[in-house]
């Protein structure tokens, strides 16, 4: 006979969220189906105006899904065959999926190892020697911003827009400015693991150009403007309206959400952050003014044995990212080798995600903590 785990805490709980909103959800459902106008209808257009109030900029475009924003945003931009893309090789493979997939090249440039996110001087540097580059994608990873502003110079200097990859950090701040805002364009994704996830696939595209926005639109429903009539070739990539009646039932709870996401990360810190482990915890620099906390992610001396300590004890973790795209079989022809983003390479052997979500009770908290020192007390 087996032992019953003493616990079971994944590392996310969606099933307890949709219980808490359940009946608000359903509500929003079946408005949805009694109107029967399933593709960018009333909840769509509203849900974008919503949205471009809370990321603080004038215009959101959804979309089918965070890899087609990405996609959206540098077609958008005229990104393509001939290009390069500057952006970092240690992010979730879309960033670089979408850059591949309207004909350009990704050019992999550093992170900084205390942050995950694009190292601002490595980039400058890269924008200096490479003229080909067409545009930056820096990543906003685990719910926390790049440092925007060397970002942004870096790429003013060079004359070349800025694309911001915030899939994981809607509502996140850098100096008080809300991920998505500070680019030419912003993406969104509305994966179900996000801090505000859909019922499926989704994504939008934040901007404070008129003109882009209407591209955009356009470029949604294949280059259409008026119907019937295509200027250029889009392609299908809409937002469902039953995923846009969800995301703004959900949207009215994210803050409260990201609030416990907050006190929960605030609790690991207080109860392993003494020094006497061998981890890192995620960093606080001064420019985060507001870290969504989509990932609690530590980096972990005899990683993968924790992570079977963990799983053993009813922890649930996961790695973000095992190994980096500059390392992947698909971007070999890039010419990368091993080595090339030593910053990179070291986070994919030592980063671990623990449960940081907003159901989270301080009691599992404590457990997952008192389970690391367990796990370390007895490595020695």
């Amino acid at each position: 006979m087996t032992t019953p785990l003493p616990r079971r805490i994944p590392l996310l709980d969606l099933k307890a969220q949709y219980q808490s909103i359940k009946p608000e959800l359903m509500e929003a459902v079946e408005r949805v189906f009694d109107s029967q106008q399933f593709i960018l209808g009333p909840d769509v257009a509203q849900l974008e105006k919503e949205l471009a109030e809370y990321c603080g900029t004038g215009f959101a475009v959804g979309c089918g899904s965070g890899t087609d924003a990405l996609y959206l945003a540098l077609r958008a931009l005229d990104v393509g065959p001939g290009d390069e893309v500057l952006t970092v090789p240690f992010t979730f493979f879309a960033t670089a999926g979408a850059i591949t997939n309207v004909g350009a090249r990704p050019v992999f440039t550093d992170i900084d190892p205390v942050t995950f996110n694009m190292d601002p001087e490595q980039a400058a540097r890269a924008l200096r020697e490479n003229p080909r580059i067409k545009a930056v994608m820096p990543v906003h990873l685990y719910g926390e911003c790049a440092d925007m502003d060397p970002i942004l110079e870096a790429a003013r200097q060079a004359g070349v827009p800025v694309v911001e990859d915030a899939a994981q950090a809607i509502g996140a701040e850098y100096r008080g400015r809300r991920a998505g805002s500070m680019g030419a364009l912003g993406c969104l994704s509305f994966f179900p693991t996000k801090n505000l996830g859909g019922a499926g696939e989704g994504g939008l595209i934040t901007t404070n150009d008129a003109g882009l926005a209407e591209r955009l639109k356009a470029l949604r429903v294949h280059g259409s403007k008026v119907r019937y009539y295509h200027d250029e070739v889009g392609t299908n990539s809409r937002l469902d309206s039953l995923q846009a009646a969800v995301l703004r039932v959900k949207l009215r709870h994210l803050d409260e959400w990201t609030r416990k996401r907050q006190a929960n990360a605030e609790l690991y810190a207080q109860l392993l952050g003494d020094g006497g482990l061998p981890i890192q915890l995620p960093a606080a620099p001064d420019y985060a003014t507001r870290h969504v906390r989509n990932q609690f992610v530590i980096r972990a001396a005899k990683r993968d044995a924790l992570r079977e300590f963990l799983s053993a004890r009813g922890v649930g973790s996961e790695v973000y990212y095992p190994l980096p795209l500059h390392a992947q079989k698909c971007f070999a022809g890039l010419g990368y080798a091993a080595g090339s983003f030593p910053a990179s390479e070291a986070a994919s052997l030592e980063v671990l995600a623990l449960p940081v979500y907003a159901e989270l009770t301080g009691d599992d908290v404590a457990y997952v903590a008192g389970s690391i020192r367990a796990f370390y007390a007895a490595a020695g």
